[in-house]
């Protein structure tokens, strides 16, 4: 099959591919992200992600790889050794780079057919590493749908979708503020449960097998005031050691699994 080529590093898509990997505020303009790597992309077409253009480095990955993840509709343009190089973020990227459409995240569209809804909510995460993450745990435990209030960036940073690899595809995401967020979450009838440690019981001390959200704050800041005052139930997760706080991803597992723990043996 013959493939439109670029071989220069100098060329205009290049460029446009590398802006949008580094920029947020290019995402945000253009509407359009990049996904590398073959089960990143599998992940966001299985999530009816609207894949744009595919750029393939023939050594690494055939037209039969490429007709496996995508259709053949699909604009496919072969690049050379020097712009993969250029344009892959990690060696083992797997010789596909994909331009693609953003999804829009509102709080309106999410979805609940289980109807005691698990949603995580995790306020103003800023370590992309945290925030993928969060999304992993978040997939393994297959809550209901995972909001981030007052989010610092943008969800399409590259080193989000490859830290979370790919669950940032597979999970139902919504973005919104704090207050926005807490109407909803009151609106919906869900229990709030904050991580905070002001008035907080220990967390396995409560019951979770009704429509449930946990909340969770960065470790430098915490939560903001409003899911103190809000909260069902504040939280925590009793410190046994020297130190008084845990990593933010590592927090929500413990506290989502226990709600899961509850609700698989309730």
């Amino acid at each position: 099959m013959h493939h439109k080529e670029i071989t220069s590093t100098q060329n205009q898509l290049v460029k446009q591919i590398l802006v949008l990997k580094d920029k947020s505020r290019e995402r945000k303009k253009t509407g359009l992200f990049i996904i590398e790597g073959q089960r990143e992309l599998l992940l966001a077409t299985q999530a009816n992600y609207k894949i744009k253009t595919i750029l393939f480095y023939p050594d690494l990955v055939s037209d039969d790889d490429l007709n496996s993840l995508i259709s053949s509709e699909i604009e496919r343009i072969q690049i050379s050794r020097d712009v993969f190089k250029k344009l892959a973020h990690r060696s083992s990227t797997e010789g596909i780079i994909a331009i693609a459409e953003m999804k829009q995240h509102n709080l309106q569209d999410l979805k609940f057919p289980n109807k005691n809804p698990l949603i995580l909510v995790a306020e103003a995460p800023e370590k992309p590493g945290n925030i993928g993450a969060i999304l992993r745990t978040a997939d393994a435990a297959n809550v209901d749908a995972v909001i981030i209030a007052n989010p610092k960036g943008d969800l399409y940073n590259p080193n989000i979708i490859r830290s979370s690899v790919g669950c940032v595809f597979t999970n139902q995401i919504a973005v919104g503020d704090t207050s926005t967020i807490i109407a909803f979450l009151k609106d919906q009838k869900i229990s709030i449960y904050s991580a905070i440690l002001q008035g907080a019981v220990n967390y396995h001390e409560q019951d979770y097998t009704q429509s449930t959200a946990i909340v969770v704050g960065t470790e430098a800041d915490g939560l903001s005031d409003a899911w103190r005052q809000v909260a069902t139930q504040n939280i925590k997760i009793p410190m046994q050691g020297a130190i008084d706080s845990m990593n933010v991803s590592v927090a929500a597992g413990i506290l989502i699994f226990e709600v899961k723990r509850q609700r698989e043996f309730k």
